[in-house]
């Protein structure tokens, strides 16, 4: 039997279903790290009242440096996810761009946007 090559139709089905709901979410953390981010969800008055204490001031500022990181860190893992759900739709999902060879599923079902077995990614390093 020749080993196989790519994942079938129904497999990729079940990965697509995967990733839809994994974008999802993705995509509503990411809303809500920006809603914060520009006081969309805040009736405060931290955006026009004076600040006298200087060490809150800079907590504030660290706390939205953090998400603006987490922000960054969560558009790059949706743009995975849409690639990968690129990948489906071409049937070139799931194989691992270094050595050709499928990605185990369960790596696929862990990281699901995922272009290199681990093997590859420890070679990688």
């Amino acid at each position: 039997m020749a080993e196989k090559t790519r994942y079938t139709d129904e497999e990729l089905e079940e990965f697509r279903q995967i990733i839809d709901e994994k974008l999802s979410l993705a995509k509503r953390d990411y809303d809500q790290m920006m809603r914060v981010l520009m006081n969309q969800d805040s009736n405060d008055v931290d955006d026009t009242s004076p600040t006298y204490k200087a060490l809150e001031e800079g907590s504030t500022t660290q706390s939205k440096e953090e998400l603006i990181q987490m922000a960054a860190r969560q558009q790059k893992f949706i743009q995975g996810l849409e690639a990968a759900l690129v990948r489906i739709q071409n049937k070139t999902y799931g194989i691992d761009r270094i050595t050709g060879q499928l990605i185990p599923k369960e790596r696929l079902r862990a990281v699901p946007h995922a272009t290199l077995s681990v093997e590859s990614k420890l070679n990688r390093k």
